[in-house]
C-alpha cells in the first residue's frame, strides 16, 4: 500500500520559516519524481517545487530563492524548507510522487499571517 504522509505545517508570521516533510512508503522511492504542490483557499492546486529521480530540482518563480526541496533516499523522505514566508504562501501543501502513475499525500496546512 502506497502512503505519502506530510508533516510540518503550521501557523507562522510573515518572514518566518517552516520545514515540511513527506514520508513515502510502498514505492521504490529512487525511481520517483517528487514534488510539492499547494492549494490556496478558493484556488486550484498549483505546483511549487520538484525534484526528479536524478535529483534535478525546479521551482515556481514565486518561491525561487526562498524554498528548497531536498530528498533523503535512505529515509524515503522529501522535504521543503520554506524561508521568508509571505501571506500568499498560505495554503494546503501536498506531496506528490510520480513514476508511471501519481500518488498524493493528504496535505498539511500552512498559514502565514501578516
Amino acid at each position: 500500500q502506497v502512503q505519502l504522509v506530510e508533516s510540518g505545517g503550521g501557523l507562522v508570521q510573515t518572514g518566518g520559516s517552516l520545514r515540511l516533510s513527506c514520508a513515502a512508503s510502498g514505492i521504490a522511492f529512487s525511481l520517483y519524481d517528487m514534488g510539492w504542490y499547494r492549494q490556496a483557499p478558493g484556488k486550484g492546486r498549483e505546483w511549487v517545487a520538484g525534484s526528479t529521480s536524478g535529483d534535478y530540482t525546479t521551482y515556481q518563480d514565486s518561491v525561487k530563492g526562498r524554498f528548497t526541496i531536498s530528498k533523503d533516499s535512505a529515509k524515503n523522505t522529501v522535504t521543503l524548507q520554506m524561508n521568508d514566508l509571505k501571506p500568499e504562501d498560505t495554503g494546503v501543501y501536498y506531496c506528490k510522487a510520480e513514476y508511471m502513475r501519481s500518488y498524493w499525500g493528504q496535505g498539511t496546512q500552512v498559514t502565514v499571517s501578516s
